[in-house]
């Protein structure tokens, strides 16, 4: 059986229609080979988003809006999106909106909690992340208040110097950098000639040095002098000690020194002596012949008379 030309040229017709309503659907974000369950959600502001916006979990795309009206004739907005029936998520989940980056756009996450799973139809708690513009103006409020009291306070301190810095005052101010400069100037020169004495006598203060190095040497033997003083003194001063011992040894009657110095009767005896030696040499100068003869005979020896004298 032929099919005729009229018949072929209907279903490609109808495929073509066909082709272009799944290919608008999916292009709106509804997957027509895809089951899915549709959620509620109500704004005060929808910030940007718009049918075909992404649905994501955990970052992971689970559907997009699909429509986006007020709800019940007030400011309020509802949203309508849906999500694939395999992605389960509680009733008290929450449909936030937020940022996708810089330059990203705006997304719908559902932030899932604990609970009673979710079914189609069922409207979810609404909420909008902070996105990057609000941080930073949260961040810059304070600065740009800081900065702007700074700004005020900079502005009252000019004014303050400008009524200080007077004329008159400026001139002093600029005598004063002109006597600096000078100053600085005078102070290289001094250290200049200064560099130059130095190089000029070089030698001299490197025999100073070495003096210095010598007579630190000599006061170093002459410490060692003064050592070796203390021990002469240390040795005075025990020979002392020991006169002193031996001086209240004599004192306290002992020994012969002690007889000799303090006792009369050695005195005494030395000159008994001493006058019987005078006695013995004046008989020998008399009578020498009663002390020095020669006797060929045997001639007896006379007795010793005391002299008269």
């Amino acid at each position: 059986m032929k099919i005729s030309y009229e018949i072929k040229t209907a279903v490609l017709v109808l495929l073509g229609i066909l082709m272009f309503i799944i290919g608008f659907s999916y292009l709106k974000g509804n997957h027509v080979f895809i089951s899915d369950r549709t959620f509620y959600a109500i704004y005060d502001d929808v910030e940007g988003i718009s049918k075909g916006t992404p649905v994501t979990i955990s970052g992971f795309n689970v559907g997009s809006i699909q429509n986006i009206e007020f709800f019940n004739d007030s400011e309020k907005l509802l949203v309508k999106f849906r999500v694939e029936n395999k992605i389960n998520f509680s009733k008290n989940s929450i449909a936030q909106i937020y940022e996708t980056g810089l330059i990203g756009g705006k997304a719908l996450a559902v932030i899932t909690k604990p609970g009673i799973v979710a079914k189609s139809g069922d409207t979810l708690s609404s909420a909008i992340a902070p996105g990057l513009t609000e941080l930073v103006n949260d961040k810059l409020s304070p600065l740009q208040e800081k900065i702007e009291s700074t700004f005020v306070s900079a502005d009252s301190l000019l004014i303050a110097i400008n009524n200080i810095l007077d004329n008159q005052t400026q001139s002093n101010i600029k005598n004063t950098f002109e006597d600096l400069s000078e100053t600085v100037e005078n102070v290289k020169f001094s250290t200049s000639k200064f560099e130059n004495l130095l190089e000029e006598n070089e030698n001299k203060i490197s025999n100073i040095i070495n003096r210095i190095d010598i007579t630190s040497s000599n006061l170093s033997n002459f410490s060692n002098s003064f050592a070796d003083l203390e021990k002469t003194i240390e040795n005075f001063s025990k020979t002392s000690d020991n006169l002193n011992l031996i001086l209240s040894e004599i004192s306290s009657g002992n020994g012969t020194f002690n007889k000799l110095i303090f006792d009369d009767s050695i005195v005494n005896f030395l000159n008994s002596a001493s006058e019987n030696i005078n006695l013995l040499l004046e008989d020998l100068r008399l009578n020498p012949k009663r002390y020095v003869h020669f006797s060929l005979f045997g001639k007896k020896n006379k007795p010793y008379e005391k002299s008269d004298e």
